[in-house]
C-alpha cells in the first residue's frame, strides 16, 4: 500500500487511504503514535491504556484497594492466632 506525503504550509503530511483509517478507527484530530524503527516508521492509534483515568475511576479504585488490604489483615490475624480447627 502507498500514502502520499503533502505539503501543508511549510510542514508536510502523510495522507492515509480511507480504507486505513477506518479499518484502524482513526478520525480527524486523532493523536497518533509515531515509532523510529531501523526500517522506517511505524504510525499507530495511541493506545487506550495510556489515557489517564478519570479522578472518580481512580479513586473508586484506590477505595476497593484498601478495602481489600483490610480484608486480608483480618485474615492474616485469624489465620496466625495458633489455634488448628
Amino acid at each position: 500500500m502507498k500514502a502520499e506525503l503533502v505539503r501543508i504550509g511549510n510542514s508536510r503530511g502523510l495522507r492515509l487511504p480511507r480504507n486505513l483509517l477506518e479499518l484502524y478507527g482513526i478520525k480527524e484530530s486523532d493523536e497518533l503514535e509515531l515509532e523510529e524503527r531501523r526500517d522506517g516508521i511505524l504510525i499507530k492509534p495511541k493506545a487506550e491504556s495510556e489515557t489517564k483515568l478519570p479522578w472518580e475511576s481512580a479513586y473508586q479504585e484506590m477505595a476497593h484497594e484498601a478495602a481489600e488490604k483490610a480484608e486480608w489483615a483480618e485474615w492474616e490475624q485469624i489465620a496466625g492466632d495458633g489455634l488448628d480447627d
